[in-house]
């Protein structure tokens, strides 16, 4: 017997998939086809699981769900499971932090993702890490799809709507309410599926190839290192010009981030990033001072307003050699808009290649950013071997992380960009 189909609408709507004439039935999903299941929170329950997944066939859609903009850490607080023969299944990683026999159970199994690079991290976390993936955000760039949210390409490729309502609700609430657990299951509910008909769509183009080969990498990926100076990525700071004022946001956003990371508030709902450059602009002498920034006068700042002005009377105090420089020492080449005036030739070269790229990206039907990384060509441009053969160049690509495929369709082109006429 075939498997029950989930609990489906049908509404007129003139936005389906391109596939579907103006006045088809766009069919929306509205509940997993066995049912909204509870989440699983007890040992017992989640060795049941395991049992149910190694019996099960296939792929295995995975997804999870984390409180960004409410809680500081990125943490999983809803892990959805799907596999044909095993249903799917709801993880409450809060009750069941330890997930490991999970990953165990699935490790020679295709793992489906969906920005996998945003989930792979959390799911690391709770001991659960794939060996091999297929991300269907990635496929859908590399198929050409301009949309490619979950939503957007479930629509376009099976003619399916999924609500995606609930994707930035607090999901640290518990209990959970059931229409957000409604939701939660519906974004696995036809991920395999979705899956095979990528896949097709790759196979049909040439490119599965490349598809094995992003999906690889990101197995492969090492964890991302810690930035530096994350302060300076406060969102306003370009608007500040003094090295002083730079020390001001660095010691209220280190402040912040205390606080937040002791509370598991994010740090956005302790003190905005307007706040932090307002009062780092505004250079109050007194509390008093700092209260007549707008931004302060709310009820929550003002209890905190002792706090606040201690780490701008820190920065004010520091000698000059202990402030930040304007910009962050780093061995990237400077911003392109200067190369013009300091290395014309360097200019010349970028303009090549992006134009070459641009072009690429139009015949093959890949974002130019997925052929290669931006800040790969700007190196390469900016500071070209010695030798500019497409091997010299090859080479170059290799070491910055380019894939094969990559390397195959850009090294030519990149080659002769270096030597503009």
């Amino acid at each position: 017997m075939g498997e029950v189909p989930p609990t489906v609408e049908g509404v007129s709507s003139a936005a389906g998939p391109a596939e579907q004439g103006e006045d088809a039935l766009e069919v929306v999903l509205l509940a997993p086809r066995e049912g909204t299941p509870q989440p699983l929170t007890t040992t017992a329950e989640l060795a049941q699981l395991c049992k149910r997944l190694a019996a099960g066939t296939g792929p295995v859609a995975i997804d999870a769900e984390r409180a960004s903009g409410y809680r500081y850490s990125q943490r999983a607080y809803l892990v959805q499971i799907r596999r044909d023969g095993a249903g799917t299944a709801l993880i409450d990683p809060i009750a069941l932090p330890d997930l490991s026999s999970v990953g165990a159970v699935l490790q020679d199994i295709e793992w489906v993702l969906h920005a996998a690079n945003q989930d792979l991290p959390c799911l690391a976390e709770v001991g659960m890490r794939p060996r091999r993936l297929f991300d269907t955000e990635l496929a859908g760039r590399l198929v050409g799809f301009d949309r490619v949210g979950l939503g957007a390409i479930v629509n376009r490729v099976l003619g399916l709507h999924l609500e995606k309502g609930h994707s930035a609700a607090d999901w640290s609430t518990r209990p959970l309410p059931r229409e957000w657990l409604t939701y939660a299951a519906l974004d696995v509910e036809v991920l395999i599926e979705l899956r095979d008909a990528l896949e097709a769509v790759l196979t049909s183009q040439g490119k599965q190839d490349w598809a094995a080969q992003e999906c690889a990498a990101l197995v492969a990926a090492a964890p991302a290192l810690p930035r530096i100076d994350p302060w300076r990525r406060t969102s306003g700071i370009h608007k500040l010009r003094s090295r002083r004022q730079l020390a001001a946001v660095r010691e209220l956003w280190q402040v912040r981030d205390r606080i937040a990371r002791r509370r598991d508030i994010a740090p956005g709902r302790i003190l905005p990033d307007a706040a932090i450059v307002a009062a780092a602009h505004a250079e109050p002498k007194t509390p008093a001072d700092l209260l007549d920034v707008r931004i302060f006068s709310g009820r929550a700042n003002r209890r905190l307003t002792g706090t606040w002005f201690g780490a701008l009377q820190q920065a004010r105090d520091l000698p000059v050699e202990q402030l930040p420089t304007i910009s962050l020492i780093s061995d990237a080449p400077p911003p392109p808009s200067r190369w013009a005036e300091r290395e014309p030739r360097a200019a010349a070269r970028l303009a090549a290649a992006r134009a070459g790229l641009t072009a690429l990206s139009e015949q093959v039907q890949v974002p130019v950013e997925n052929l290669l990384t931006p800040d790969l060509v700007r190196r390469l441009a900016w500071e070209p071997p010695t030798d500019h053969s497409e091997q010299s160049v090859a080479a170059v690509l290799a070491a910055g992380g380019a894939r094969a495929w990559q390397i195959e369709l850009t090294a030519g082109l990149l080659s002769t960009a270096l030597d503009p006429v």
